[in-house]
């Protein structure tokens, strides 16, 4: 068939006409084709045998073919992009007549899917009508109840303590394995263990000094600094103290919102303002506010580190 759906030898029987000196419009009328059609036929024609300048009719042809292969390119790349997705999300032995499902569903050709991720149409089409099966079933609820265990949990249980409370709590012959897979499917997970703190590198901390004698016979001798913790209303609040041994007094003190080394530089700042020490040590615990470096004029040694 030509263009508009003519054959190529009634399209070359109205160019012999138009030869022998028919004119167009009668062609039109008795032929019962529109004029511009029989002018467009025309016109390609004298561009086939290189009168006028344009695209021939075989470079039509497969410049047509050309896009209509580019069309398809096209398709089956995006159809591998969301097959990959969904493959990305979900780890399932039957995922690739799925993936041909979310195909169909995204307007797609389901021919061209089928094609491309090598699955049958009549598995495709038995499985769009097919109901849930009881595995999916008990999928689909397991994970509802995982979900409400996690959240009981306020989001701090792992796949070890949700199976724990199926299998001890609600009594459910559930493995371990597959609530891990559930829980990865549904993008639920536990809060890991407490975080170990480590040392900044590079970085030197101060012997010990102090070597578990805390008694002193005068005052601004030792000083011993700690942070601690205080929950308000507006939220969590760190105070730091410095403190006396001699007289158990509290020579300076800091509250922040954060526990960074300049909550204690503060305190230690304040406390040396006040008392202008000579020759003090001063003690601390091994976290990383305390563990600073430095010197100076008031203090002899700075500062004495023991781990507790």
């Amino acid at each position: 068939m030509g263009r508009r759906g003519y054959p190529p030898e009634f399209r070359r029987r109205v160019l012999d006409l138009l030869a022998a000196g028919r004119r167009v419009i009668d062609l039109a009328r008795d032929l019962g084709i529109s004029s511009q059609t029989i002018y467009l036929w025309r016109r390609q024609e004298q561009i086939d045998r290189g009168l006028v300048p344009g695209l021939t009719s075989v470079e039509r042809d497969e410049l047509a073919a050309a896009k209509r292969r580019i069309r398809e390119l096209e398709a089956e790349l995006e159809i591998h992009r969301r097959a990959s997705e969904l493959l990305a999300e979900r780890s399932d032995p039957k995922g690739a007549s799925r993936r041909s499902l979310v195909m169909a569903a995204a307007d797609l050709s389901v021919l061209l899917a089928c094609r491309v991720l090598r699955v049958s149409e009549s598995g495709y089409y038995a499985q769009h009508g097919r109901p849930p099966s009881a595995r999916a079933i008990r999928h689909a609820a397991l994970t509802d109840l995982i979900g409400r265990v996690h959240l009981d949990s306020r989001g701090t249980y792992g796949a070890r303590r949700v199976h724990a409370e199926l299998i001890l709590g609600h009594r459910l012959a559930v493995g371990r394995c597959a609530v891990e897979l559930l829980m990865h499917r549904a993008g639920i997970a536990g809060v890991s263990g407490r975080p170990r703190f480590r040392r900044i590198p590079n970085v030197a901390t101060a012997g010990d000094l102090v070597e578990r004698r805390f008694g002193r016979k005068e005052p601004d001798r030792l000083w011993v600094t700690d942070i601690t913790e205080h929950p308000t209303r507006e939220g969590k609040v760190y105070c730091a103290v410095v403190l006396d041994v001699f007289s158990r007094r509290v020579v300076g003190w800091s509250i922040d919102a954060t526990q960074t080394a300049a909550l204690v530089t503060s305190a230690l700042g304040m406390a040396i303002e006040q008392r202008e020490p000579d020759g003090t040590v001063i003690h601390s615990d091994q976290g990383t506010q305390g563990g600073f470096k430095g010197s100076s004029q008031h203090c002899l040694a700075w500062p004495s580190v023991e781990g507790r």
